[in-house]
């Protein structure tokens, strides 16, 4: 039989879309063997079928039809759902989003039939004050959907997560367009930054003068090697620290704090030193690969620079993504550290960010040195 039937986009929207392989499997079978499956519908709405309807009608195809008796809309949607957990081809993110507003469909639907026998008691009761209603135990309604769903119930807890705190990736999850961590990340990276970037905790820690970001490239106690650039000079044209006087210095550091610290290889061990003096504690090191480089005699070519990664706390990153410890750039001025390297510090952190000892300014960060500040 061919009829016109009723396409709801509330149900038509639960069904996450094909891929175009399996349509066009699907219309091929239709169009070998006809619709040999019966499209399901209540009061002469699809409730499932709706990629056979719609080849089915573009091609005039006859189909039949099943239908469904149902309460009200709410019965038809968890019908769905109930039917969308025995799909095999979704993946346990698609699974646990159906399988969570399933849950939240079933509560919905006991509390609504809770509320109403509780105003037809008290419509036919003449001593309400009196009458105490008899209390079953609480359950536990998303362990006994994990348990049903054969999903672990931390996934469910992630699902619940993305559905409350942002409903359009709920949605992508669900349509199999981004992964059910993606969209936890994402959430969680906003909240960082919301908390970081409010007025509030910015006007508090400008008064404060601390950060939650620093970058710092001390003036290393060193004197100058003679190299192919700049050949005549023989000290460094700005003012160097020791150890001591660079140990003595308080760094500006919010409660949670990422820490930068460029170093060369000669002083490695004394940035370690400095970093934990500091009251940060070690974490990795980011290399940077440049072009060429000093190479001492009967030594290898000196063609990096270091950036320890220290942190005071508990600091989170906004995106790990294509976040990696080496990285290659070319070089600038007289030890000028890399634009790419600011691009990575400010993607991936939030809030206030300072750079100590700059040689230039830098969009984002408030910067301490002689030079930037004669800029």
């Amino acid at each position: 039989m061919t009829k016109n039937l009723t396409i709801d986009n509330d149900f038509r929207d639960l069904i996450p879309p094909l891929r175009l392989d399996e349509r066009a499997e699907l219309e091929a079978s239709i169009q070998q063997d006809g619709c040999r499956d019966p499209l399901t519908v209540w009061s002469g709405t699809v409730i499932d079928g709706h990629n056979r309807y719609e080849i089915c009608t573009r091609l005039s195809m006859p189909f039949e039809v099943v239908e469904k008796e149902f309460d009200s809309k709410v019965d038809a949607l968890i019908w769905i759902r109930r039917n969308q957990l025995a799909r095999r081809n979704l993946t346990d993110d698609q699974r646990a989003i159906n399988a969570e507003r399933l849950r939240q469909l079933e509560s919905q639907k006991v509390k609504s039939a809770a509320a109403t026998a509780r105003n037809l008691q008290r419509s036919n009761s003449d001593n309400v004050s009196d009458h105490e209603p008899d209390k079953k135990p609480k359950r536990d309604t998303r362990k006994e959907m994990a348990e049903n769903s054969k999903l672990p119930e931390r996934k469910l807890r992630g699902a619940a997560l993305v559905i409350k705190e942002r409903p359009d990736l709920a949605d992508k999850v669900e349509q199999g367009e981004i992964k059910m961590a993606d969209a936890v990340r994402e959430i969680k990276r906003a909240e960082v930054v919301a908390s970081l970037e409010s007025v509030e905790a910015r006007e508090q820690k400008a008064l404060e003068g601390v950060y939650d970001v620093i970058v710092i490239d001390p003036p290393w106690p060193m004197q100058k090697i003679d190299r192919d650039e700049r050949q005549n000079q023989v000290a460094f044209d700005y003012p160097t620290m020791s150890e001591t006087e660079m140990a003595d210095m308080k760094m500006p550091s919010a409660d949670d704090c990422h820490m930068w610290l460029w170093t060369t290889h000669k002083f490695l061990p004394m940035a370690l030193r400095l970093s934990e003096g500091w009251g940060f504690k070690y974490v990795c090191t980011f290399v940077w690969h440049k072009p060429g480089g000093f190479q001492p005699i009967g030594l290898p070519q000196y063609n990096c620079e270091f950036a320890l990664y220290c942190r005071k706390g508990s600091p989170k990153f906004l995106d790990t993504k294509a976040f990696s410890t080496c990285f290659e750039a070319p070089r600038g001025g007289h030890s000028e550290k890399p634009e790419e390297f600011y691009d990575v510090v400010r993607r991936v952190t939030g809030g206030r960010r300072i750079d100590i000892f700059n040689r230039r300014k830098i969009e984002g960060f408030d910067v301490w040195g002689k030079e930037a500040a004669d800029e």
